[in-house]
């Protein structure tokens, strides 16, 4: 059994207000071509399909091209996808048991009722079975019903949530089981804050999401969405695959691709990256305007001046654009300050939550949650 593992295509995107359609369409075109000469028997993405719970008319069509030639391609592979935090849930839900029936599993909603369960996909092959189990993007509040509340009839933390969604299925763990999830799992023995994010993704305060990773050890391999940056969570077999094209500045440099999996006779896993090469790169040139006048590429380019003399004038801007056609911004760079004995001041970032506790001096536990909910709420509201 050979998968392709996707994740945060984020269709529909723009990059500082660049418009990113032509990139997609030829990143996803290399994800067809190497799909048709690996010919993998399922291929899977993990949630975030467009950047938007509204999709507009483009992005639609980018990713009804995108299905349009995979199945072309590969008429007998059948692809399998979960709604992401920016999906929504209802709209990738639409048409779920018609398009099943043609090898597409579109799954939008998580178990709704005391008698559903996660999606549920069987492949078979020489060794067996091989069963994914397609869970969207979930919050506590979405599948209380099932999974019930706490003592004080308060929603469950998300780790308890996904850990009860998770037991409640019958997993025969005598056969292979793929899990495919959309949540922010942490690796064994690390902190939330010790992850790094991307500034494309939404993060909650107080990383209130976070989810052992230890829920996903049942599983021969968790095809994992929602970090941007490829990275593992809980060994080599609970990977994120990250976005398969720079989707912000603070993706610069890093390494994009497909994840294939190969499974064998039960315990026997392969893992391969298959690098992707983007139309253009995202790039941070930092240096004096001389040295950065030097480097003119078609690439998507944030420029940091380290001049100490003022630059900020029309002609230098216009200088900068005429050989980076692709811009996406200038920036100085900040002069750290020092105090009187000469030693750096250090300029730390408090996120929106810590500002607001130090003006509320005298808030309470009970306050502070509800403040940490309005935020996290304003988030996801503001995000569309």
């Amino acid at each position: 059994m050979k998968f392709f593992h996707l994740s945060d295509l984020h269709i529909g995107l723009k990059l500082m207000n660049r418009d990113l359609r032509e990139d997609q369409e030829y990143i996803l075109k290399q994800i067809t071509e190497m799909a048709g000469k690996e010919m993998p028997d399922a291929i899977v993405i993990a949630g975030d399909i467009y950047d938007k719970a509204v999709p507009s008319a483009e992005a639609v069509e980018v990713f009804d091209g995108f299905i349009a030639g995979l199945t072309a391609a590969l008429p007998n592979t059948v692809v399998m996808m979960i709604s992401g935090n920016h999906d929504s849930a209802p709209r990738v839900n639409c048409f779920r048991s018609v398009l099943s029936r043609q090898g597409l599993y579109m799954i939008g909603m998580p178990p709704q009722t005391e008698n559903d369960h996660m999606e549920k996909v069987v492949i078979k092959d020489a060794f067996g079975n091989v069963n994914f189990y397609l869970l969207p993007y979930v919050k506590p509040s979405m599948v209380k019903r099932i999974v019930g509340t706490d003592e004080n009839g308060n929603n469950l933390s998300y780790e308890n949530t996904l850990r009860r969604l998770v037991e409640r299925e019958e997993i025969d763990e005598g056969e292979r089981n793929v899990f495919v999830s959309h949540q922010f799992y942490l690796p064994a023995g690390k902190k939330a804050e010790e992850i790094e994010r991307m500034d494309s993704e939404i993060r909650t305060v107080g990383n209130i999401d976070r989810v052992s990773s230890e829920i996903l050890e049942r599983f021969d391999y968790a095809a994992l969405g929602h970090i941007h940056k490829p990275m593992k969570a809980g060994g080599e077999y609970c990977r994120y695959s990250g976005t398969p094209l720079a989707s912000s500045v603070s993706e610069a440099g890093q390494s994009k691709g497909i994840v294939m999996v190969e499974l064998k006779e039960k315990g026997d896993r392969r893992v391969t990256v298959l690098p992707l090469k983007p139309l253009r790169q995202v790039r941070v040139i930092r240096g004096s305007l001389g040295e950065v006048l030097n480097q003119g590429c078609n690439d998507y380019v944030t420029v940091i001046l380290t001049d100490r003399t003022n630059q900020d004038t029309l002609d230098t801007q216009d200088r900068i654009r005429s050989i980076f056609p692709n811009l996406l911004e200038i920036r100085r760079e900040t002069v750290q300050k020092t105090d009187f004995t000469g030693k750096l001041i250090k300029q730390s970032y408090i996120d929106p939550f810590e500002l607001c506790c130090l003006f509320l001096e005298e808030a309470d536990g009970e306050e502070k949650e509800i403040l940490r909910d309005v935020i996290n709420t304003v988030k996801e509201v503001s995000q569309g």
